[in-house]
């Protein structure tokens, strides 16, 4: 995965008042690796030295740390400190980004709605898209994030049971299953399709849409440890979101 430039505001941003504390943060760690002084495979300063230098909470830092190992910049090992993680050659069309980070990156608060936490036995459908017989049991989880109140996605997921035994163990308002399901293992490979859709009844009164307005809608799966780990569908308000990619070489 590459990183992009950090821009000459990010690197002013512990001085910045208009970007959140956490933001600071990530742009604090992310100039330093882009810069080279934190080198791949190096060890970066605790969460307490970075307390004493930058003046922000432990657990701000903590949260940032966390969203960025979760996407693979920092690689966090148990008793032994946080590292620069390995760069990676090429990026995905659309990389995997969690979305808090996201709406935390525009300056503005992120909140979760759980609407569906249980396990179900799949059915055909989903287990043809989880290579899975059919009637297995899987957890399945339905959320709607917010930014500043208003919906932008509705998140609605099956992951295999192997993969991450304890998915509905976690409070999602706290983090997101992307972070759980990152921490979980490394990925294999990730699959994605684009669809532009009306609205259906359900989905529209999520994102508070009118039925047959129009929904931009990714499937996404994923593979790790040699199995689809989870697939998803996420449903966006396609008069007031966009998706990006870049392809570096």
């Amino acid at each position: 995965m590459s990183r992009r430039p950090i821009s000459t505001s990010e690197q002013r941003a512990n001085g910045d008042v208009a970007l959140s504390l956490g933001q600071q943060v990530r742009n604090y760690v992310l100039s330093r690796i882009d810069s080279g002084e934190w080198p791949e495979g190096s060890r970066i300063p605790s969460e307490a030295k970075l307390v004493a230098q930058l003046g922000i909470s432990r657990m701000t830092i903590h949260i940032a740390l966390r969203d960025l190992s979760a996407e693979g910049i920092l690689l966090r090992k148990q008793g032994a400190g946080t590292f620069v993680a390995p760069r990676r050659n090429q990026s995905t069309f659309l990389e995997l980004r969690n979305i808090h980070t996201e709406i935390e990156g525009r300056g503005n608060q992120h909140t979760t709605d759980i609407i569906v936490m249980e396990t179900l036995d799949c059915s055909m459908t989903i287990a043809t898209e989880m290579n899975i017989p059919a009637g297995s049991p899987v957890f399945h989880a339905i959320l709607v994030h917010r930014e500043n109140d208003r919906p932008v996605q509705v998140e609605d997921r099956y992951v295999n049971m192997r993969y991450a035994p304890d998915f509905l163990d976690q409070d999602y308002t706290k983090t997101t299953p992307y972070e759980h399901l990152m921490a979980a293992g490394a990925l294999q490979e990730v699959e994605h399709v684009i669809q532009a859709i009306p609205a259906e009844e359900d989905i529209a009164q999520l994102l508070d849409l009118r039925v047959g307005e129009p929904v931009l809608l990714l499937r996404r799966r994923t593979w790790s440890r040699d199995m689809i780990a989870s697939s998803v569908r996420l449903s966006h308000p396609g008069a007031r979101f966009s998706l990006a990619g870049r392809m570096t070489t």
